[in-house]
């Protein structure tokens, strides 16, 4: 099979019979094989019973229900599982993604042998309350995460090698985050693709504020799982030793300061009279206690069944 189309909906019934009819033409036009993978994100609308009816008419539509909302990330993990294509493209159900991107998508994993392309939509039908926090996080997650050629990680359209989608996880909310994830799990070969976008034709959108602040949580996330998951000492062990120096030498200087005063028989307080000495206390014990969490860390990382888990791209 050519191409796996994953789309994630939730309340979306006025788009989905123009939407599948889309992807129709464009797969019928280009001769591809295809399936359509709908996953329903507990829709409380009749958005199932379309999929049903829409099934009954394009045997390539796969339809997926789960009970409840559980969320877009959720719903692009099962589909990703579910997905048999060579190429797997995601997009979403509301219309502002064009299926027309799909060819040139397809040709560019394939041809130019790319693991991911991201769409950006740089001419966004978008209110400025979504458009300037998106270029802000956009901005922070490009220096994060060294992925500096893409303008817009959390565009919806984008197009996967089959092994990128079977080898990554995606939870929570960072389906915002899937090129950094691949990145980590060694999929390099990352680029960019600039695609139409269009202003939302039925309903309303299913994301609010709250998004941009899950979504930086989300990234610090996958900054910290990616680089320090096999060695969490690393991380904790230097944040410890910096915090335990920095009170040790606090400590010394008061110290120091106290028996040279002393020898010159200079006026002289107290160590405990002195704001430093607690700031100083307060330095030795978090670094104690940063060592401890990073033991810990470690003992949890070593019974981890997935301790030696590791991608390996090709065997001879």
């Amino acid at each position: 099979m050519d191409i796996s189309i994953v789309v994630p909906l939730y309340n979306e019934v006025e788009s989905l019979p123009e939407l599948t009819a889309w992807i129709e033409r464009v797969m019928n036009d280009h001769q591809f094989s295809y399936e359509l993978i709908l996953v329903d994100d507990g829709s409380i609308d009749t958005s199932w019973l379309s999929i049903e009816a829409l099934k009954t008419k394009n045997t390539n539509i796969v339809g997926i229900k789960f009970r409840r909302n559980y969320g877009k990330s959720a719903a692009l993990n099962v589909g990703f599982e579910a997905a048999r294509g060579e190429v797997v493209i995601t997009m979403d159900a509301d219309l502002q993604d064009s299926p027309d991107e799909i060819p040139e998508l397809y040709r560019r994993i394939i041809q130019e042998n790319y693991d991911l392309i991201s769409g950006w939509k740089q001419k966004r039908h978008d209110p400025l309350s979504k458009t300037i926090p998106t270029k802000l996080f956009n901005r922070v997650t490009r220096r994060m995460s060294g992925i500096h050629n893409l303008h817009d990680f959390n565009c919806g359209l984008k197009a996967y090698r089959k092994e990128v989608v079977k080898s990554v996880e995606v939870y929570g909310e960072m389906h915002r985050y899937i090129p950094v994830i691949a990145k980590w799990a060694g999929f390099t070969r990352i680029g960019e693709q600039v695609v139409a976008h269009y202003p939302r034709k039925y309903g309303i959108t299913k994301f609010g504020f709250s998004r941009f602040v899950n979504g930086f949580l989300d990234l610090l996330s996958i900054f910290f799982v990616g680089k320090f998951s096999k060695r969490p000492m690393h991380f904790f062990g230097t944040l410890g030793v910096l915090s335990f120096m920095t009170g040790f030498f606090m400590s010394f200087w008061i110290i120091a300061d106290k028996l040279i005063a002393i020898a010159q028989g200079a006026k002289y307080r107290n160590a405990t009279d002195q704001p430093l000495f607690y700031i100083a206390m307060v330095a030795v014990i978090v670094g104690f206690q940063l060592f401890l969490t990073g033991f810990v860390a470690e003992l949890v990382s070593r019974n981890a069944p997935e301790r030696n888990s590791y991608q390996i791209e090709k065997t001879v």
